[in-house]
């Protein structure tokens, strides 16, 4: 049998966690491994529990979400940041410090569950419209020092990666990728790989953003 994905809670109201707990409890498929109150905690309990994804909050009185998330950038966990508001700027500051995306605490569970299965097996957590919304949110603030460094990050990645990395940036899937491309899933995965290498990003949605910056979307 394949093992569970093992999930750690990360909120400071224990009203949230209960639900939360108790939603990914109904799955056979999950299992959560550990609660953190705040985001201090969050590396020890990391280190302790092993969990394969994090849903983090944004907002907790010691060290927030944001915090948080940057100091697990490149360790094992998918961070899933919960947030009240889709629009809050804090939620995008998240997706830049490595967060594998984002969901509204009123969320249906069934769709919660679901996020956390797909952060589990590597895919962003954001439908290809939210992902936009987002992007466009982060452009509003956008300047010509942030597009000028971004494009010089970019050309470090070959012309495909970088054709991939404008696609992945328009939210499309990597079969959407693949089909436009006219190359293989396998081979989107790979540049996509490749180009999160070469770029030191975490995920997708890192390189989704950069992509954006740099006018390529």
């Amino acid at each position: 049998m394949t093992e569970p994905v093992r999930v750690l809670l990360v909120d400071d109201d224990a009203l949230v966690r209960a639900g939360l707990r108790l939603m990914l409890g109904g799955a056979p498929d999950i299992e959560v491994v550990g609660e953190a109150v705040d985001g201090a905690s969050v590396p020890d309990q990391v280190n302790r529990t092993r969990p394969d994804v994090v849903l983090m909050d944004v907002r907790m009185p010691v060290v927030d979400g944001i915090a948080a998330t940057r100091a697990l950038a490149g360790t094992r966990p998918a961070v899933i940041v919960l947030t009240t508001f889709d629009a809050d700027a804090t939620v995008v500051e998240a997706l830049r410090a490595g967060a594998a995306g984002f969901l509204l605490k009123h969320t249906p569970p069934e769709q919660i569950v679901e996020a956390v299965r797909r952060a589990a097996a590597g895919e962003p957590v954001l439908s290809p419209s939210v992902a936009r919304t987002l992007i466009d949110h982060v452009a509003a603030g956008g300047d010509t020092t942030r597009r000028d460094r971004a494009r010089e990050r970019l050309a470090a990645l070959s012309e495909r990666e970088r054709a991939v990395a404008s696609a992945v940036a328009e939210g499309l899937s990597n079969g959407d990728i693949a089909e436009r491309l006219f190359m293989s899933v396998g081979t989107v995965k790979a540049h996509i790989s490749s180009a999160l290498a070469k770029l030191d990003l975490t995920n997708r949605i890192q390189l989704a953003l950069l992509a954006h910056d740099a006018g390529d979307s």
